[in-house]
């Protein structure tokens, strides 16, 4: 009787280790980013907006490189790529499109699970006038026959200019109207589904012409969307609590220079940092003390989209 009872906890045991292990295989990875994607905007060829003493490329690329090596430190796990880690066009391209492109491609080939650019924001000079009076000199007026000469009183004036205060942070997110952009970049991805998906990622590319793999991808795109006004609005809402001039929140923004937000198949977010173009803001975002403090809400900011994206409380909707 014991060893009946036996064979049959035995078989029990067994039976439950059994289906426990398939139950366990067949649960889908945990969400969450394992491969960062960080793009210091400008470079080489291209050194974006200047200041008085600097430009955007070098600062973006100090930053994004602080900002690397501190997720680095906080998160072993999580794969850090660069779009460049010097000061050259991404992919020692020749011209900025292809420098473009090549972000886009590096991101999409390398399978990551998040892009963030990181820029420096510029405003041009105010110009300024104020008459300064009169000098009296001979001008044309009328037309045909009636065209004459008369002397008049000409108003004189002193030009100058003087640095635009603009100052502040802006996050961007690519614009509504460029989902048909996303959709596409997704299926130039090693894979695409949610993070979280069980796809093997060695099977061939779904063909996106397929009505329903569009449908599917488009509901992707979507969940990217969401995804990245979600960091974006960490990211804002951190700098304000820096006491950062607040910019009116997240944005979306169709110009060229955006387009690797679409062209990314993962949520994407760019930040603008500063405005190099005002003196004093020029000076915070090259100091180690303002580039600390910008990198330190970066990295709070991805703690928290790390947490929400692994508690499923973003882009959760199927």
């Amino acid at each position: 009787m014991t060893r009946t009872l036996l064979v049959i906890a035995t078989i029990s045991l067994s039976v439950f280790l059994l289906s426990f292990a398939k139950e366990t295989r067949q649960q889908p990875p945990k969400a969450t980013v394992k491969t960062l994607i960080i793009d210091p905007g400008h470079g080489g060829i291209d050194p974006g907006a200047r200041g008085d003493f600097s430009n955007e490329a070098d600062v973006s690329l100090a930053v994004s490189i602080k900002f690397g090596k501190a997720i680095e430190k906080e998160f072993p796990d999580v794969k850090i790529i660069y779009t460049r880690t010097t000061d050259v066009m991404p992919g020692n391209k020749r011209t900025k499109e292809e420098g473009l492109r090549y972000r886009a491609d590096l991101a999409n080939s390398s399978g990551g699970d998040l892009f963030i650019a990181i820029h420096c924001n510029a405003a041009p000079d105010l110009h300024h006038k104020q008459l300064t009076g009169y000098k009296t000199g001979t001008v044309w007026v009328g037309k045909g026959r009636k065209r004459r000469k008369v002397t008049k009183r000409i108003p004189q004036y002193h030009h100058w200019t003087t640095p635009n205060p603009a100052n502040g942070t802006e996050t961007y997110i690519w614009a509504v109207n460029k989902n048909e952009a996303k959709v596409n970049s997704i299926n130039k991805t090693e894979y695409y589904g949610e993070i979280d998906s069980t796809a093997d990622t060695n099977l061939e590319m779904p063909d996106p012409s397929d009505p329903l793999e569009k449908a599917r991808m488009l509901i992707y795109a979507q969940q990217y969307f969401r995804k990245s006004l979600s960091l974006a609005d960490i990211v804002e809402r951190g700098f304000q609590a820096q006491g950062r001039t607040y910019r009116g929140g997240v944005k979306q923004r169709n110009d060229k220079g955006i387009w690797v937000l679409q062209a990314t198949g993962m949520p994407s977010i760019l930040v603008e940092i500063g405005f190099v173009s005002n003196p004093e803001e020029e000076k915070y975002i090259n100091s180690d003390s303002g580039q600390d403090e910008i990198v330190e809400n970066l990295v709070s900011a991805f703690r928290s989209y790390k947490q929400k994206l692994e508690s499923k409380t973003i882009g959760a909707s199927q």
